[in-house]
Parts: structure tokens; C-alpha cells; sequence
């Protein structure tokens, strides 16, 4: 697992909403291929470089308020990340 595909991973789903990031299990370990010690690697480098860049993690069965809206992670989901209130703009 290299840093550069976390990267290019992490970028592209903050370019598609920069407010709002979920990762699933379909994404890993489906369309992208991952092993399961891949996985493991690309979550929790990941997470880190999300809570770097001003992110809040809420893992699978985690309840979380987004849009005015409480809402709990999905079981097929590994985590949502929601850029934090001080951070926006």
C-alpha cells in the first residue's frame, strides 16, 4: 500500500464533496481490489490524514449530525468524515 494511492484516493473523494466523505466496504474491497491487510492499512492512514486536514471520523454503528440531520454509520460503511464546523471556509 503506498502513500501516494491513499492520496490520490482521499483527494478525489474531497473533490467530489469536500464537507462530507464516506469510505465503504464495497469501494475497498470490491471495485478497488484491497486485501484485507490493505485495507486495514488504507483506513487507518487514511483517518490520520483526515483528522490532519480538519476532519471528524465516525466509524461503522457511530451516530453523527450532518445538514441538521442524526444519522448512525451504516454497517457497510467503514467511516464517514465530516469537515469540522471551525474548518469550513
Amino acid at each position: 500500500m503506498k502513500l501516494e494511492y491513499i492520496t490520490e484516493y482521499i483527494n478525489k473523494k474531497i473533490y467530489k464533496n469536500e464537507n462530507f466523505i464516506t469510505v465503504t466496504f464495497y469501494e475497498l474491497r470490491v471495485k478497488e481490489d484491497l486485501s484485507k491487510e490493505d485495507t486495514y492499512i488504507f483506513l487507518q492512514m487514511s483517518k490520520q490524514r483526515l483528522i490532519n486536514l480538519g476532519y471528524t471520523i465516525y466509524e461503522t454503528g457511530q451516530k453523527y449530525t450532518y445538514a441538521g440531520k442524526e444519522k448512525t454509520v451504516r454497517s457497510n460503511v467503514f467511516y464517514v468524515a465530516i469537515k469540522e464546523e471551525s474548518s469550513l471556509n
